[in-house]
């Protein structure tokens, strides 16, 4: 680029240059003065940018907090919640190299305004399937239903059910299953989250060029962090929300909510999942609005004119010049394509770079794969609500990650750290994590008493299968349906799937606060002089899980903080082991691998490997598996924290290769110089390389959705 800039100049120097009224230079410069004071120059597009990573950052962790809500409602296994959630990088790869060359020719804010409005369209979208597909119908047996008729649960004989109650339920089944085809309205939240990977394409790469286009170049590094900062705090917000709308009931203004007899700790609870989607989904038009107001161009600073060349040379070709000086363009632009493949084998061909993209897909899957599915994690394992899981994710979590960011950066510019030391603090941040995260192992808890599932009806240990395990001696005067979801708690401490499969004789109040009696399978454990009753809803964990949540949150927060302090200089030492004129090139490739090879990937494989771990599911209303209401905890701990450990350590097997493959490549001279200084360790640079790259390296250091992946 500067070898073809020198022979512009020598070009146009050698031609005639035609006078130039001074006049016309005073008007154009009262014009532009004009021009700043009336848009707001660069200040109002960077808070109008700003606005814009907030919002997309609120609606992207708001999805991530409704995930476990999302599967309820439409009664899907994980594995298909991870293909809905991946929609969004296949939306955005979809349209991200027509947007990044053709859009820097175009009228870039109205581009990042229409954007606005695509991905708001799609966060509505996402939310209109609770508007069409019916009122949620939960698991509920009739004696739990307020109700004036009275029921005994357990069913000697369907005669002992009025007639008319009975009609009644058939009729609802009846209609549940011609409504059955609502239960695909999920893709609609996948044709909805596609949308939003469209809209979001343009925000980052034409915002961030466009405020280094038209800011001061001193100014543009802080001006871009601030854009970086509010998109941090955007998932803060988006959890935030997320809690509030899960203590919502999801029918809410739809339905009488005292006639609903579940609370937001039950597991077939679903809160207004809808409502926050809404919510971001206005935000998103707000954010667009300023820039269909903005102009194409802004006025350049003085101290940047000089070297944007091409607008001001251009009032001094003549005609004859412009034909001659297009050409030259044209034949510039062919021997670019010309090369691109050899530059693709050159950049293949260092195996620096390839180690470390290797290393990177690696770890994002594990990192992508671990965030998707934390909030289910916590809430299987801790038998903690939504609501709570969302509030303490936004509010410990994410500033966690944020300051790690932050202090990654600032550890790499006070100790003046070159591209080796960049390496080592990256692979010790990944080890140190990933190490932290191995205690995880330790601090889980154990499976709930279920009768029928993780305990014989005996209290001991289930041994035999658990289908067949439900049923009992003391159930077996009782026609029980073993597809039924409806957990009661007996006084002995057990849980048990249902009033009738607990053997209950009779039962007293209606809703939540019905009380059932004479529970023959209650009574085997317990004392002839107590009597055999269960209330409404599962027993709570044992009296270890809330010691044990409280220190799961702490090591996660480390963690958290932890593996962020590696990101900065990850970046770092991906732009100073490439040849300069390859940066944006290198760091597209790489940008590319993660989105198709991570991104996409690996919440469908998490999720897929979650659902091993099911004791049971539920069932549909006309037949077929629902969504999983009770996980196995331990089984669920190894495969989550196993799955996420086993892509870490391997990926930091290749951050090894790669501080091995610098080490042999540099020299003593080279280790005692900054990675911000003349020469980096994997070849010698000058100081002007730097110089002219540093824009690349300020505008790449934010990755879509970083503060949510973490």
């Amino acid at each position: 680029m500067d070898i073809s800039s020198k022979e512009n100049t020598q070009f146009f120097s050698n031609n005639t240059i035609l006078p130039v009224d001074r006049s016309s230079f005073k008007s154009e410069s009262s014009a532009s003065k004009e021009k700043l004071s009336c848009c707001g120059g660069i200040k109002i597009f960077l808070g109008a940018l700003s606005f814009v990573y907030f919002a997309k950052a609120l609606s992207g962790s708001y999805l991530k907090s409704t995930i476990t809500q999302i599967e309820r409602r439409f009664d899907i296994p994980s594995s298909l919640v991870g293909v809905i959630d991946g929609s969004f990088e296949i939306g955005n790869l979809l349209i991200i190299i027509l947007v990044s060359y053709f859009g820097a020719k175009l009228h870039r804010p109205r581009i990042i305004g229409a954007g606005c409005l695509i991905m708001s369209a799609g966060t509505f979208l996402i939310a209109m399937p609770q508007f069409f597909m019916g009122r949620y119908r939960y698991e509920r047996f009739p004696s739990t239903i307020n109700s004036t008729v009275s029921i005994s649960p357990c069913l000697q004989d369907e005669s002992q059910i009025p007639l008319s109650a009975l009609e009644k339920s058939q009729a609802k089944i009846n209609a549940g299953c011609e409504k059955e085809a609502g239960s695909s309205m999920w893709i609609y939240v996948l044709l909805g989250n596609l949308l939003r990977g469209i809209g979001e394409t343009p925000i980052q790469p034409l915002g961030i060029t466009y405020i280094d286009d038209y800011a001061i170049e001193e100014n543009a590094a802080l001006y871009i962090g601030c854009v970086q900062t509010v998109a941090i705090i955007g998932p803060i917000f988006g959890f935030l929300l997320g809690s509030l709308c899960a203590k919502l009931y999801v029918d809410i203004g739809f339905v009488d909510l005292d006639s609903v007899t579940i609370t937001h700790k039950d597991v077939q609870w679903v809160g207004a999942w809808w409502l926050g989607y809404l919510i971001a989904g206005v935000v998103s038009v707000l954010a667009g609005i300023p820039f269909w107001f903005l102009p194409k161009h802004l006025p350049k600073p003085e101290s940047r004119k000089d070297s944007s060349t091409s607008s001001e040379q251009s009032k001094f070709i003549t005609e004859d010049n412009k034909d001659q000086h297009k050409s030259y363009q044209q034949e510039v632009k062919i021997a670019e394509m010309a090369k691109f493949l050899p530059s693709l084998k050159n950049l293949f061909g260092n195996p620096v770079y390839i180690l470390y993209l290797c290393a990177s897909i690696i770890q994002f899957n594990s990192l992508i794969g671990m965030v998707t599915y934390k909030p289910k994690y916590i809430e299987q394992q801790y038998g903690q609500t939504s609501s709570k899981t969302n509030f303490v994710i936004g509010l410990i979590n994410i500033p966690a990650v944020a300051f790690g960011i932050f202090s990654g950066g600032l550890i790499m510019k006070k100790f003046k750290i070159n591209v080796l030391g960049a390496a080592k603090l990256s692979l010790g941040s990944s080890f140190f994590g990933y190490l932290l995260l191995l205690s995880l192992l330790a601090m889980g808890c154990e499976n709930s008493d279920v009768a029928g599932l993780t305990v014989s009806y005996h209290g001991t240990k289930r041994i035999t299968d658990y289908e067949q395990a439900l049923f009992s001696e003391c159930n077996s005067g009782c026609a029980c349906s073993k597809n039924d979801w409806d957990p009661i708690c007996g006084e002995n401490g057990v849980t048990y799937i249902s009033a009738c499969l607990a053997g209950c004789q009779a039962s007293n109040g209606s809703g939540k606060n019905a009380v059932f009696f004479n529970c023959s399978c209650v009574g085997i454990l317990e004392s002839p002089s107590q009597s055999s009753s269960a209330v409404v809803g599962p027993c709570q964990k044992g009296n270890e899980c809330p010691k044990m949540f409280l220190y799961f949150l702490v090591i996660s927060v480390i963690t958290s903080y932890t593996l962020s302090v590696g990101g900065t200089p990850g970046y770092i030492l991906l732009l100073r082991c490439i040849k300069p004129h390859l940066k944006s090139f290198a760091l597209g490739i790489h940008t590319l691998a993660i989105r198709v090879l991570a991104g996409i990937p690996a919440p469908v494989y998490f999720g897929v490997a979650i659902d091993t771990t099911c004791l049971k599911w539920g069932s549909k209303r006309c037949g077929g598996r629902g969504a999983c209401r009770l996980y196995d905890s331990s089984a669920l701990r190894y495969v989550y924290l196993g799955l996420t450990l086993v892509l870490g350590t391997v990926s930091i097997f290749f951050s090894v290769a790669v501080l091995w493959v610098l080490r042999k490549r540099s020299s003593p001279q080279d280790e005692t110089l900054s990675a911000n200084g003349e020469r980096g360790t994997c070849g010698t640079k000058s100081r002007k390389d730097n110089f002219v790259n540093s824009d690349c390296l300020i505008q790449t250091t934010y990755w879509p959705e970083k503060e949510t992946r973490l």
